[in-house]
């Protein structure tokens, strides 16, 4: 039994030196396989820093370019705002101008037109006198027209009355408006006279 043992023993030492064999290559492999692992996680992670410094410049230079046009845009509307202002200015300045010449005559002195126009619409409130700076012919076209309402309305009698300024108003715009500048001006405006 002896030698049984002993070979016994020789198969155990083999097969402990072959179970540490076995276990050193496969430590070893786990190495190997822990190391490929780490290379490869330090490659995906050089490769994730790249893709995001590539990401990083991408979104600045977005930023730059929107920032860019943002700015061109405000200059345009800025331009576009000061153009008109400056085309309402023109056209309030030659408006001004045409109602002066409409409305004022010549240098803003001859008030034939606004006189005329104004005895034919608004005749009988006496508003054209007033223009040409007759107040009290003003005050008397304008408080016969408003004793006829007064007296139309509570006693009926008014009626009689109401239609005279408005008469004498529509007259005297034909008669202002068919005068020439030069005879208007120096009948109405020089020379004073009050009635037609």
């Amino acid at each position: 039994m002896s030698e049984d043992n002993k070979n016994l023993d020789d198969m155990a030492d083999d097969a402990m030196d072959s179970a540490k064999e076995g276990a050193e290559n496969l430590a070893d492999k786990a190495e190997d396989a822990f190391d490929s692992a780490k290379e490869k996680a330090k490659d995906l992670g050089d490769k994730a820093g790249e893709k995001f410094e590539e990401a990083k410049e991408a979104t600045k230079e977005f930023a730059h370019d929107a920032k860019e046009k943002a700015s061109e845009f405000a200059e345009d509307a800025k331009e576009a705002a000061s153009d008109f202002a400056e085309e309402a200015k023109k056209t309030a300045n030659e408006f001004t101008e045409s109602a002066k010449e409409a409305f004022g005559g010549a240098g803003g002195e001859n008030k034939k037109i606004l006189a005329g126009i104004l005895a034919i619409v608004l005749g009988s409130l006496g508003v054209h006198k007033f223009i040409l700076g007759y107040q009290k012919e003003g005050f008397i076209l304008l408080g016969i027209t408003l004793a006829a309402y007064l007296l139309m309305c509570f006693f009926g009698l008014g009626l009689l009355f109401v239609w005279i300024p408005g008469l004498i108003g529509l007259i005297e715009g034909i008669i202002y408006l068919t005068k020439s500048d030069e005879e208007f001006y120096n009948t109405y405006q020089v020379g004073r006279k009050p009635w037609f």
